[in-house]
């Protein structure tokens, strides 16, 4: 893949130097597509906003790596599959991470090392984790253009197993393992990343989700005061507390919510018709959906409940929800409002399977918090990569390991001359045209 254009490369912050793409000759990258995370690190300012709200007590005259080039290297790292701050050591060396870091790949001062990037993790007080996490939140609002007229938020928990003795950890005996259960919250129409919160393992108390989603929701609408918000999640978040605070605060929810007897008994009269009418059919099942008012004995007032009665030749299955909707028949509550939270667990599954975000192995809880930022940072560098790529092209919609093998993984040769730094692909790259299109698209406009 060549390019005979003078223009800066992707770069713009090394204005003394022209870069291009047709040489024969220079050092290998192995990571040649890190050069488009770099272009979408920019695009979105991350490592800068995070640099901003994290202290820096060293001498300036003697600082070799500043705050944001630390994080800006850990943050591509991760993205490129290097989950492990270790890999840095290598990594610091190498020309196509330093020229994605706005360093000359040869002259320039190699990247900071492991033990740099693991003091960092471990630096920020109390007080800037909590700046850091809300810097999520202020990243997800600002990557609207304009207030949304309404948005709903996928709440849930995961397991995060540990391997040693850190702080917060407790045996979980539904995981049968000693673990975190970090909270994770996503826009449901978007997929982006709103909130994650490392937390013990255990199930959270009606009382902690209540607080977590008081802060979430008064920095939401610091910045959406009119926005409509709806709040999604299984039946650990349909707490009484959680619910009764959401209906005084504006806030609609839509909760699963455990079955019990008193359930089954209001809905016997729509469950014995399905009952019968799949008999008298003989159908392998029968599916429908019915509408109660319920309130139990913990809640101070009946909220709507929807059900889905499914009867088949082993029985009957009876599914409910409590939300605060007015709106909608129970097949669209139950069926195509409430069923899509299941895209928040494939969500999560990205997060930790092709981030690697599970590697919270620091003993401090805040240091772990540090890492689940940074990996989210790393999960907003790749969403937005992969929202750059055109609708038609089929790796619009990749997972992040495809994207990760077909355009990040890319062999390049890199040199820098006197004047300019050359990089060279191979001719018989299968993504060539994508790769040019997309560096061309995602460059800083200005000359």
């Amino acid at each position: 893949m060549s390019d005979d254009t003078s223009q800066p490369f992707l770069f713009p912050a090394i204005r003394h130097k022209k870069i291009t793409a047709d040489f024969d000759g220079g050092r290998i990258t192995s990571d040649g597509g890190v050069l488009l995370l770099a272009a979408a690190e920019r695009r979105i300012g991350m490592a800068d906003r995070l640099a901003r709200l994290i202290a820096d007590p060293r001498n300036p005259r003697r600082v070799t790596h500043g705050v944001a080039d630390i994080l800006r290297a850990r943050m591509l790292a991760i993205a490129c599959g290097y989950e492990d701050a270790d890999d840095l050591d290598h990594l610091r060396c190498d020309p196509g991470f330093k020229l994605a870091c706005g360093r000359l790949p040869d002259t320039g001062r190699d990247l900071c090392s492991q033990p740099t990037i693991s003091r960092w993790e471990n630096a920020p007080t109390l007080r800037e984790v909590i700046r850091l996490t809300y810097a999520l939140v202020d990243t997800w609002c600002d990557s609207y253009a304009r207030p949304p007229a309404a948005v709903t938020l996928d709440i849930d928990d995961t397991v995060d197993v540990v391997h040693g003795h850190q702080q917060l950890a407790l045996f979980n005996a539904h995981h049968d393992e000693r673990c975190f259960m970090p909270i994770h919250v996503y826009d449901a129409a978007t997929s982006r990343p709103v909130a994650i919160i490392i937390r013990p393992g255990k199930t959270p108390s009606g009382q902690e989700i209540r607080g977590h989603l008081r802060r979430l929701i008064r920095r939401i609408r610091s910045h959406w005061p009119n926005t409509r918000l709806t709040i999604r999640g299984d039946g650990h978040y349909g707490r009484p507390e959680v619910m009764a605070w959401c209906e005084a605060h504006d806030v609609d929810y839509i909760f699963g919510l455990p079955g019990n007897s008193v359930l089954h008994r209001l809905l016997e009269p729509s469950a014995d018709d399905i009952r019968v009418r799949r008999a008298g059919t003989r159908a392998q099942s029968l599916r429908g959906y019915a509408e109660i008012r319920y309130g139990a004995k913990s809640w101070k007032q009946q909220r709507r409940v929807a059900a889905r009665i499914e009867a088949t030749t082993l029985g009957l299955d009876i599914r409910c929800v409590v939300t605060s909707l007015r709106g909608g028949n129970a097949e669209w509550l139950y069926g195509a409002l409430y069923c899509a939270r299941g895209q928040a667990e494939n969500l999560i599954r990205r997060h930790k399977g092709q981030l690697a975000s599970d590697r919270t192995s620091c003993r401090s809880p805040l240091a772990n918090q540090v890492r689940l930022v940074l990996h989210t940072a790393a999960y907003w560098l790749m969403l937005t990569l992969r929202d750059a790529i055109p609708a038609p092209q089929p790796l619009a919609s990749a997972e992040f390991t495809t994207l990760r093998n077909r355009l990040l993984k890319i062999a390049g040769r890199i040199l820098e001359t006197a004047t300019r730094v050359r990089i060279a692909f191979a001719a018989a790259c299968p993504e060539a045209a994508l790769f040019r299109s997309l560096a061309i698209s995602m460059q800083a406009a200005g000359p």
